[in-house]
């Protein structure tokens, strides 16, 4: 009966480590995923930031031309 108790406690405990290190993996992939996304939104934000301003440039550019023209 003990051992049975015994076998029982052990496999749960295979179990619960096969899920931790299924956690673990499963947060690497996560964290990289979280950096990777986070590189790529600095990206769109400068390039956004890029467009605006040139965009306004050619705004101000256009609107000095209606003024001389």
């Amino acid at each position: 009966m003990e051992n049975n108790v015994l076998g029982s406690f052990e496999s749960h405990v295979d179990e619960l480590i096969k899920e931790c290190d299924k956690l673990r993996a499963e947060n690497r992939a996560l964290t990289s995923q979280q950096s990777n996304l986070m590189a790529e939104r600095a990206s769109l934000i400068e390039k956004s930031e890029l467009a605006r301003t040139r965009v306004e440039a050619m705004i101000a550019r256009l609107k000095a031309m209606e003024v001389n023209g």
